[in-house]
């Protein structure tokens, strides 16, 4: 299935629990997707072969317009 969002089109496929077999980083919220865990993959519809697909949590997919980019700060850095 494919997508538009304000972000671009991509190309978007529903991975059951059972179909999830390995463990992915969602890039979404920089945490682990267990084995067994339904979620998305996704990449830009002008990636012909998949190469940038990346693996989802469903609600960090549907999220990825109204957050942020992810900083990394020290414990003791401003938060300005």
């Amino acid at each position: 299935m494919t997508e538009e969002g304000p972000d671009g089109d991509w190309v978007v496929r529903a991975i059951s629990g059972g179909g999830a077999v390995k463990a992915y980083r969602c890039p979404g919220c920089d945490q682990e997707i267990p084995p067994g865990v339904a979620h998305v993959v996704a990449w830009r519809s002008d990636d012909r072969d998949g190469r940038d697909r990346r693996h989802w949590h469903r609600p960090c997919w549907q999220a990825r317009g109204r957050r942020s980019p992810r900083i990394m700060r020290s414990r003791g850095a401003p938060r300005y």
